[in-house]
């Protein structure tokens, strides 16, 4: 491999994870990998190998496909009367209200990352799993300077970090979250990455920790089995594909739905005639329409988002989108490892907590997705964000089509229908403040925020130049290197 590669993510060190796996003859996959296993100290309340996720990949003149590896709800060999809900409330103050969130050992669902990122590496990866972790090793050991966003994550989520004795150990000092610019580190998780670049196991249930974990979550009430982990499967799947105006997207499919969200709204701006792009008044009533279709269908969100956006030398793409929703406060013994609350996240389940059948695949709105211009251009595209992906990854593409620059189509002011009010950016134009008025209530931030999500992309012209654009909105960054 030779020539450049490009890498945008939620973080610097986390792109430099990334591009050391390229550097050292990784291909996209491996990179994206190299990028996860290093965001859980990066990127601490964002994501896990706790947590769930969907890797689309395509490699040079082939075809797309899409790793399914977000979480199962729990339950395997349980009597049924004990799948009620049990949590620990938490109450998480954001500066402006207080919400209750749902963790403890009750909230984990069948963790998904692990398996995702081990069948990933073993059936597109290229470079030794030993060098694939490598990074992420190293910086777990000497730790990751925290950025403003990250640092803002876990203050807003220190009730449940300080859940049990094992997470107030890792994440808190005298009960408090590490400030920006302070450095988190997790030598346990590095012993970890260390253990499975000489194991280089199929996933949980060939570790030796799993019976450990088990065992904790028989003796404190928590759903997750031997059997949930034994009978977990990384599912491919045929992306979900729609045209917009000679451009071709390329995303996650059902059962998860904001990929299909994104593309029906496409399909309805394509008819729109307005040559510079749709309006923002178009979009949110595109969006809502196509939420409203999905309503009945799935729920709607997940908290705690990122995304790794790769085009390697040879043109191998590679998008990937992962949660650990709020983290559950649970610490996988002996890992660093940080388990996922989705069987807590309420927008999850909206026919009511742990109603699904055990081995039932939950529905995320995550959407990594590949994006073909009709310049030839190929984009690789994803966000963080919750239940702003799909106006986040919608207006992001719009731009693109448009003829805008990557930077400027992810920098773009961004607006958010959340079913009754359109939410605006801080610099969003008193021109569309006035147009969504029309629609309904309007609000407009005072500042920028990591609420109107994190699209980190890349993008790569026909001619091989590449460019790389994270999200300012949670400290995203980019780099395209030499090879």
């Amino acid at each position: 491999m030779g020539g450049q590669a490009a890498v945008a993510a939620g973080d610097r060190q986390t792109v430099e994870a990334a591009t050391a796996v390229l550097r050292a003859g990784g291909n996209a996959v491996d990179a994206a990998l190299g990028a996860g296993f290093a965001a859980p100290v990066a990127e601490p309340g964002l994501t896990s190998l706790g947590g769930g996720g969907f890797l689309l990949s395509r490699p040079p003149g082939g075809t797309a496909q899409i790793l399914d590896f977000f979480v199962d709800a729990p339950g395997h060999g349980l009597p049924e009367t004990a799948l009620a809900p049990h949590f620990t409330p938490v109450t998480v103050v954001f500066s402006d209200a207080e919400q209750v969130f749902h963790a403890g050992y009750g909230s984990v669902a069948v963790p998904g990352v692990l398996n995702g990122y081990l069948a990933a590496h073993r059936r597109l990866g290229r470079l030794p799993l030993a060098d694939v972790v490598a990074p992420a090793k190293a910086r777990a050991r000497q730790g990751a300077v925290l950025s403003d966003t990250q640092a803002e994550v876990l203050t807003l989520l220190q009730a449940i970090l300080g859940l049990t004795p094992e997470a107030a150990r890792l994440y808190l000092d005298r009960g408090v979250p590490p400030k920006a610019g302070e450095v988190f580190a997790n030598p346990q998780y590095a012993d970890f990455l260390d253990q499975l670049g000489e194991l280089d196991p199929n996933g949980w249930t060939d570790l030796p920790q799993t019976p450990d974990t088990i065992a904790d979550m028989r003796a404190h009430g928590g759903l997750l089995t031997a059997e949930d982990l034994r009978q977990y499967e990384v599912r491919a799947r045929e992306p979900h594909v729609v045209s917009y105006r000679g451009a071709r997207l390329t995303t996650n499919p059902p059962p998860s739905f904001g990929g299909s969200i994104v593309c029906a709204a496409l399909s309805r701006l394509d008819g729109e005639d307005d040559e510079g792009g749709p309006s923002s008044r178009a979009i949110v009533e595109a969006l809502h329409d196509a939420t409203e279709a999905q309503k009945s269908r799935t729920p709607t969100s997940v908290k705690g988002t990122t995304h790794v956006s790769v085009i390697d030398g040879d043109g191998m793409v590679a998008s990937m989108t992962t949660s650990n929703g709020s983290c559950s406060g649970i610490v996988i013994p002996g890992t660093g490892v940080q388990l996922n609350n989705m069987m807590g996240e309420s927008d999850l389940h909206p026919d009511g907590f742990h109603a699904a059948q055990p081995g039932t695949r939950v529905a995320s709105m995550m959407a990594p997705s590949i994006l073909d211009l009709a310049d030839g251009s190929t984009v690789a595209i994803g966000s963080g964000g919750s239940e702003r992906i799909r106006s986040a990854l919608l207006q992001t593409v719009t731009h693109l089509v448009a003829g805008r620059s990557l930077a400027a189509s992810v920098a773009a002011p961004r607006v958010h229908f959340d079913g009754t009010t359109s939410q605006l950016e801080h610099d969003v134009s008193e021109d569309v403040a006035l147009e969504l008025a029309d629609v309904g209530p309007v609000n407009r931030w005072s500042r920028a925020s990591m609420y109107f999500g994190g699209v980190n992309a890349v993008r790569r012209y026909p001619d091989g130049r590449l460019e790389a654009a994270g999200d300012a909105r949670r400290h995203g960054a980019g780099a395209v290197i030499d090879l």
